[in-house]
Parts: structure tokens; sequence; C-alpha cells
């Protein structure tokens, strides 16, 4: 997501959005071969642990990426009120950090009230919004928000199975990077494989949705797919909030037209803190009094282990300043780890390329801030440019959360017309709804 200028977040901005990003990859070449290997060991430190043993698998981890390893009934507490069968599941896939090491990923898989259609249940693919970094924030474990559930059972009510990847580290051993591209694109789409081989009533006809860091896996994952998933039929995606970082071969954006004011509480310092701990995945050295005051460490600290809501609450009920929050001149170490900013950026942030092979829709908020809807409506003129067939909307008066559901009376047409075959016209340049 956007994150207002500070020492630290100009290059969290730069990573991609709301946090950190990293990985190299390319657009043309599918990751190298990989190897069996087993899972990594919990660590506390990374926010490892506080989960069911459902999550820690203990034998050699198949090196074929989307294989469905073990499922369990979902409890209806944490599950959604529309469906007719839900599980929690556990399946394989690539790790983000080396496009080739072998991973296990959780999620959670729900099927339609009703009979199957011949062929099967067409199938959403949900990619969620930053929940934290922590185990314990895995949607399969933690449950989902009152807005995300409201989303997710009209999908079902539309007659589709939706399968909901955690993304890498969540609910499972092993650092969450956020927003790493190919971590979160090969998440979603190995949770299509999972659910297509591992299910019966589960038809090989996919639709990617997606919300803020799950709006840019929507998109990444389309990008991705015909290199890295091509035995998936795409129809095609739906991202809303996405993140785009944009290129620096392409001009550059106008800054904000308001700049925030350090001194009053500003509610995205708490992506600037989950975005440093990110950064200390790849330079353990770094340490929290690098960029924060003490005051500001002690929350920063909290967000290795808590999640979103959580690490927000305090951050409001403390009254949080970026001037109180950060120091006035980052540490040098963190200043020598900003050195190389562009060159993760372009490893892991980025988007392989922006001509997709199968349609997308990108709704924005044009109050959204986070990221702002001027970003986002650049990505649909530049996805356009590239070859892209993009049908965008743009909302008045809503914001990044509110966006979600409101889009569905657009989206939901879209999606229905993707899986009839039927032709999608460009919208690059939407106007106010």
């Amino acid at each position: 997501m956007s994150i207002p200028d500070t020492p630290f977040s100009k290059a969290g901005r730069r990573f991609g959005a709301r946090c950190i990003a990293l990985l190299v990859m390319t657009a043309s070449l599918a990751p190298p071969p990989a190897i069996a290997q087993s899972a990594p060991r919990a660590d506390p430190e990374q926010g490892d642990g506080r989960v069911s043993p459902f999550y820690e698998w203990k034998q050699a981890i198949p090196s074929t990426p989307g294989k469905l390893l073990r499922s369990e009934p979902l409890p209806e507490t944490i599950g959604l009120s529309s469906a007719g069968r839900q599980l929690r599941i556990l399946y394989t896939s690539t790790s983000g950090f080396d496009s080739k090491t072998p991973i296990v990923v959780s999620g959670a898989l729900f099927l339609p009230k009703g009979k199957a259609p011949a062929g099967g249940w067409p199938v959403i693919a949900w990619a969620h919004g930053t929940v934290g970094l922590a185990d314990i924030c895995a949607p399969s474990w933690a449950g989902r928000s009152y807005r995300d559930t409201a989303y997710l059972n009209r999908w079902l009510q539309q007659g589709y199975a939706v399968v909901a990847t955690d993304y890498e580290g969540l609910g499972v051993p092993g650092p969450h990077p956020l927003i790493n591209i190919p971590a979160i694109s090969y998440g979603v789409l190995d949770s299509i494989r999972a659910a297509v081989n591992g299910v019966p009533q589960i038809a090989n006809k996919a639709v990617i949705v997606g919300q803020s860091q799950g709006g840019a896996a929507a998109f990444g994952a389309a990008s991705y797919a015909p290199s890295y998933a091509p035995d998936i039929h795409l129809k095609g995606a739906v991202g809303t909030g996405v993140i785009y970082n944009r290129s620096p071969d392409l001009p550059p954006l106008p800054p904000p037209p308001v700049k925030p004011n350090p001194n009053v509480f500003d509610e995205s310092i708490v992506y600037s803190l989950f975005g440093f701990v990110v950064s200390r995945q790849f330079d353990p050295a770094l340490q929290f009094s690098d960029v924060f005051s003490q005051k500001g460490t002690a929350l920063a600290e909290k967000a290795r282990t808590s999640c979103l809501a959580a690490v927000e609450a305090d951050a409001e009920f403390g009254a949080f300043t970026r001037a109180e929050t950060f120091l006035a001149t980052p540490g040098e170490r963190y200043r020598r780890f900003l050195a190389s900013a562009d060159e993760r950026a372009a490893r892991y942030s980025r988007y392989p390329t922006l001509k997709l092979q199968v349609p997308i829709f990108i709704g924005t908020g044009a109050s959204d801030l986070t990221p702002s809807a001027l970003n986002q409506l650049t990505l649909m003129k530049d996805a356009c440019a590239a070859g892209s067939v993009v049908e965008g909307h743009v909302y008045a008066g809503l914001g990044h959360s509110a966006t979600v559901n409101a889009s569905l009376r657009d989206s939901i047409p879209f999606v229905k017309k993707l899986f009839a075959g039927e032709r999608i016209e460009s919208i690059c340049e939407p106007h106010l709804q």
C-alpha cells in the first residue's frame, strides 16, 4: 500500500506499496526444477507457532507444486454460512524467496450448497489482503473479517467453489514476506491446482479474485500463470485496491497532492512496521533502533508476532504519529540496506509483465489512499497500453475497504462473462460511478 514519506517509508514505496517485497523472476522463464525437502523449523522470532499440528508437515515435501497434502473440516465458527462443505487444506507450492524450493502452504476450500453441476464447480481463487506476519494471522486459522465473509459468501451464492490461500509463511512455519509478487502468485496458482487435482467436484476453470495485497496477487498470478501454471484453465482475474510498483522505465507519478502531517496520528504507520520486520528477513543485522524511536520500537516488535488488527488498535490507542515513531535520520546500517532498494524492488515487487493473456477487472475507490486511487488508475492505463484487456471501474466516495463489496455489482457480471466465454471490452480510463 502507499506509505507516507519517512526515511523508512520512501523505501517501502519503492519496494511495493504497503511493504517490502522480494525475489528475482522474469516473465519469460518458468522456475527451475525443484527437489523435495523438509519444511523449515518453526521460529518464534518470525511469528511461527501457536496453531494446531495440522499446519506442521513433517514428511519430505513433494517436488510437484499444487499437490493437496491433507485436509480437515474447517470449524463453522471461522467458516462461511453459504458453504455446503468447508475444509482447511495443506498443499505444496514454490517459495517466493528463490522460485525453486518446494514449500507447504495452508488455506481453505469452500464448496457451494447443493449438487455440483456437470463437470464440477468453477473456481474462484481468493487472495486476501494483509493480515499480519504471524502464523496465527492465517485466515484458515483466525477466520475472516465481516467484510471478507460477506464478499466470499456472495461468490458461493453465485455457484462458485472458493479456494483461499493463506500465502507462504502464514499458518505454516517459515517467514511470510508480505508483498513478494512471486510468493503470493505461486500460492494462489497452486491453491487452484490443489483444489482441481484433489477434489472431484471441482472443475479446471478458474478466476482469481483479490483485494489489496491480494489484488497484487491477482494481477501477479495472472501474469505468472502462462509460465508457472499453464495447466490451469485461467479465465481472468478481479482485483480491488490493487498495489502497483511502477517500473522506473515509465514516467514517474506526481506526488500526492497533500503530504501527511507527521505530528498527527497516521494509521499507515502500521504497514511501515510490518515492512521493516520483513526487511529483517533479508538482513538480520538490522535493528529496530536503526529506524524507530523507543516508543516506535515497542510497537514494531509487536508486529513480529501480532496480527494487523491488534497492532492497528495499539497504534490508534497510543495515538502514534510519524514524528514520534521514526527517527529523524535512520541509522547507518539501515541506510546501507536502502542502497540496494531499487535492485530489490525490481527483483521482488514488480509484475513480470503488464500484458496479461486473460482479461482483468480492476475496481478502485476514488477516495482510496492505500494505495492511492491515482496509482490504481495508472495501472489500468499502463496495462491497457501493454496490451491487456482491462475493465476498470472507479467508485465515487469509496475508500480502500468499502470498494470490495461495492464492486460486486460490476465484478459478478464480469466473471459470468468470463466463464461463459463472452468478450470483455476494455475500459482503460473509467468514469466515476
